[in-house]
Order: structure tokens, then C-alpha cells, then sequence
């Protein structure tokens, strides 16, 4: 049973490299469980199913793609087959990740209006959906993600406080985060949509809880900025011409295989392709 589950979880990634996705599962279980530290049980649901929907789309459509069937690639692919009466895993957690999202924030203790709902769950759904988007190469999503989850985390807040409970949920994003990072880089596991969903997630909600309403707002703006520009503008393209950035993405990670097959298509190479080249 053991053989058959490695055997499950393994990927090759886009350098021809053999990873395991057993990352990703326990990033969410440890997410979810430093969550409870925020002392409401609805956070470290909201994470659990977030990531278990990352998860059923880790798992399922190479299933289906080794059966011989028809998947569907990107957003706008997922909901096509949705409008036709298919509900692939990839629209699931489009759809589910929102709802998920938008229930935290109307479950959270501080009084909320109900425009600042919308725009905390869009926040939150938009942070995990931006983290999978990086989620291309080896440590690209955790070093975006850990930076963000430290300075959260970094802020400091009263006892009893909702900063407290924020600081809690950045660190739920921060410690399996760190507790993964050298396997990441060194291309041994990945997060996989399931991992990067649940980190992103937990940042996204960690800012709602201790970022005033304006702040809030701004970085809504520009979430969704970054997941419009994905759509056109490839993200390692733009990496790899920028001298600093490709220093950063490729601090830590391993040299290149000499004989590498050729990495399939995956998000970064068409817009919207929710299949990684990672």
C-alpha cells in the first residue's frame, strides 16, 4: 500500500527530475494544524479544504489523462466543460476555493461590511490562486510566500487581539513552509497546486486579519493585477530576463541535467494551462 501511494504522488518535473507531491500534503496538514493556533476552528477549515481541493486536482487528472480521457486545461477550459455539464476537478476548486474563501471572511470576529467580505475572500482566494501560479520552479512559490508570511508574522499585536490570530496564520504559513523550503529547491518533493493553494491561502488571510481596509484593498488590486498579466505575459519569461530576479529564482536550486528532456507545456507556456512544468 505504501509502494502504491509513493507511486501516486510521484511527478517528473520540468528538469526531467522524479519529485514527490508528498510535500504538498504535508504542507496542508501542518497549515491547518499551527492554524487552530488562531483559536478559530473555521481558519484551519477554510485551509484544509483549500488545500484538499488543490489536492483532488493533483491527483485525479493524471488519472484521468492515463485513462485516455479528455482534460481540460486553464479557467477558461475548466468552465467550458462546466457549461457543458462536466465538472472537472479544475473547476471544482475555481469554484470552491471562492466559496471557501469568501466564508472564512464572513466567519472572522471583526465586524465586516459586506463590501470588506468581498474583498477579504477575493483576497485570500486571490493570494492562493497567485501562489500556484508561481508555483512553476523549484522554491519559486516559497520564496514569494515566505517573505510575505514573515513580515505578517513580524507585526506586532496585542493578546486576545484579531493581529494575534493573524500573526498565528502567518506563521501557519511560514513554519512548514521554511520546514519544506531545502527540499523544494533541491527539486526532491513540490507543493503542487495542494501545497501552494493552502500557503497562499493562509498568507491571504493572515493580511486580512492585521492589514487596515485601505491596505487591504491595494493589495487586492495588485493580486489581481499579477493574475491578469498571467494570462498574457509569461512569468518565467519575465524571470529569466530580469538579472535580479534570476538570481533569486535560482539561488539554492540544482544546476541544470545535462541530457533534460524537454519540459511539457504548463502554465507558464500558455494562458490560463493549470498543468505545471514543475
Amino acid at each position: 500500500m505504501q509502494t502504491a501511494l509513493r507511486e501516486e504522488l510521484r511527478r517528473t518535473n520540468f528538469a526531467g527530475r522524479t519529485v514527490s507531491l508528498a510535500e504538498g500534503v504535508l504542507v496542508i496538514a501542518g497549515t491547518s494544524a499551527l492554524a487552530l493556533r488562531s483559536r478559530r476552528r473555521s481558519d484551519a477549515a477554510v485551509l484544509a479544504g483549500i488545500g484538499a481541493l488543490g489536492l483532488a486536482d493533483d491527483l485525479l487528472e493524471p488519472r484521468l489523462r492515463r485513462a485516455g480521457r479528455t482534460v481540460s486545461k486553464g479557467l477558461r477550459g475548466h468552465l467550458g466543460a462546466l457549461r457543458e455539464g462536466q465538472l472537472t476537478t479544475g473547476a471544482a476548486k475555481a469554484l470552491g476555493i471562492p466559496v471557501l474563501a469568501m466564508a472564512g471572511a464572513a466567519a472572522a470576529p471583526r465586524p465586516r461590511s459586506a463590501v470588506m467580505i468581498a474583498i477579504d475572500g477575493a483576497l485570500v482566494a486571490g493570494c492562493a490562486n497567485l501562489a500556484n501560479l508561481l508555483d512553476l520552479r523549484p522554491g519559486r512559490a516559497l520564496k514569494a510566500v515566505l517573505p510575505a508570511a514573515a513580515l505578517l508574522a513580524a507585526r506586532p499585536a496585542r493578546a486576545g487581539t484579531e493581529g494575534e490570530a493573524g500573526r498565528a496564520l502567518a506563521l501557519a504559513a511560514l513554519v512548514p513552509g521554511l520546514l519544506v523550503l531545502p527540499a523544494d529547491v533541491r527539486e526532491h518533493g513540490m507543493l503542487g497546486d495542494a501545497g501552494a493553494n493552502v500557503l497562499g491561502a493562509a498568507v491571504g488571510t493572515a493580511a486580512t486579519r492585521i492589514l487596515p481596509e485601505p491596505a487591504r484593498a491595494v493589495l487586492l488590486v495588485a493580486v489581481v493585477a499579477l493574475t491578469l498579466t498571467s494570462e498574457k505575459v509569461s512569468f518565467s519569461a519575465v524571470i529569466e530576463s530580469t538579472p535580479a530576479l534570476r538570481a533569486v529564482d535560482r539561488l539554492g536550486r540544482r544546476s541544470a541535467m545535462p541530457s533534460a528532456p524537454a519540459a511539457p507545456r504548463g502554465a507558464d507556456d500558455e494562458p490560463d494551462a493549470e498543468e505545471k512544468a514543475r
